[in-house]
């Protein structure tokens, strides 16, 4: 059985929508989207509750320093950490389950920042398309769970989960990953004492700080409006670590990489390390965010600095090589002979395996 979730206005429109649920063309009346050019069943659209944009994206983001943000944001609150070049952000999570997408520019490149609850999906993409910029929104539809979202300029609608583009003009483009990694607030200000905090001056009222979704994250729980099979290896509310490289996936259980620490291992050809430290705690279990259990943070790399391949290991929260060099989570080399190296970051997830199998069934898993 579900737990109860925390009563809030996402809540309520998730129970109203068990009992009038919708599906397929009738979800998409008023819609200028060209229905005609799909790569999916209509009939595969769910109705998550929310109309089209009444879960509301962010679309003129605010953002304040470390300092200013210190007055709200706590040490172990998760947030979404994305760097380009020497720009870094970080989007917590206490703002991300009311808005679930953030149109924003790094340094020059127009990106989405995006987080669905149901799936634990936290990813972001570029904004352009075929060299165009687009803003995106969040349907109200869901597809295995998963946020469907929607660009303003054609109304096709996105996958949140892959970055596909499912029915509409852009039916078969790809959105271009970014890599984003959930780390703990305070992770954010050691790797980027100079970085950016997202603003709670969103242009709306929300309960920030407080989780709408109250007790999902639970292993022996099942997943909210999921229709679908289940992968039998795994619980379908386990985190995995999931990375992506070319056509070769591979997944990660959190029960084994939070045993392990660091892996290392071969996906597409390429050599990787996966780290699972200490770090955040979840966004979905406790009715407030800074009193929940702690799962840590996790980061994927691939493991090789000016062609030398580094073998790594656990060492009191941080991951040393066989150099003596301190490196962090972020994969930022802190202390040692290889300090202010930055090991490349490969885009992850650490989404529910239920969601993962939904679109990637039969990913191999790490055992």
């Amino acid at each position: 059985m579900f737990r109860v979730f925390a009563l809030s206005l996402a809540t309520l429109f998730l129970f109203t929508s068990l009992a009038h649920a919708q599906r397929g063309s009738s979800l998409l009346r008023g819609w200028k989207t060209d229905t005609s050019q799909r790569s999916i069943e209509l009939d595969e659209l769910l109705n998550g509750g929310p109309p089209k944009d009444g879960i509301p994206s962010i679309n003129q983001p605010l953002f304040i320093s470390i300092s200013e943000a210190n007055e709200w944001l706590q040490d172990q609150e998760p947030v979404i950490l994305v760097a380009l070049e020497n720009e870094a952000r970080a989007y917590p999570l206490q703002i991300l389950t009311f808005h679930e997408i953030v149109n924003d520019v790094l340094a020059g490149q127009p990106i989405i920042v995006t987080f669905c609850p149901l799936c634990y999906a936290a990813l972001a993409f570029d904004r352009r398309i075929d060299g165009v910029v687009h803003s995106f929104g969040v349907s109200g539809m869901l597809r295995h769970s998963d946020m469907v979202m929607f660009d303003r300029e054609t109304e096709s609608l996105w996958q949140q989960l892959n970055g596909e583009g499912i029915v509409g003009t852009y039916t078969g483009k790809t959105l271009t990953p970014i890599p984003a990694q959930i780390i703990s607030y305070k992770q954010f200000k050691e790797a980027h004492p100079f970085g950016e905090v997202l603003s709670r001056e969103t242009g709306h009222r929300r309960n920030y700080g407080q989780n709408p979704y109250a007790g999902y994250d639970d292993i022996n729980d099942r997943p909210f409006l999921y229709k679908g099979p289940f992968d039998k290896r795994v619980p379908p509310m386990e985190k995995l670590v999931t990375v992506s490289i070319g056509e070769e996936h591979k997944a990660y259980p959190h029960s084994i990489t939070r045993k392990e620490r660091v892996i290392h291992d071969e996906v597409g050809g390429a050599s990787i390390v996966v780290f699972h430290g200490e770090g955040a705690v979840s966004a979905l279990d406790k009715k407030s965010i800074a009193e929940s259990k702690i799962i840590g943070t996790t980061g994927v790399f691939y493991n090789e600095v000016k062609n030398e391949v580094l073998q790594f290991h656990y060492d009191a929260g941080f991951f040393l090589d066989e150099s003596g060099t301190k490196w962090d989570i972020t994969g930022k080399a802190l202390t040692g002979p290889k300090r202010g190296k930055q090991l490349r970051p490969i885009p992850h997830g650490n989404f529910f395996a239920f969601a993962w199998f939904a679109f990637q069934p039969g990913t191999p898993l790490y055992e």
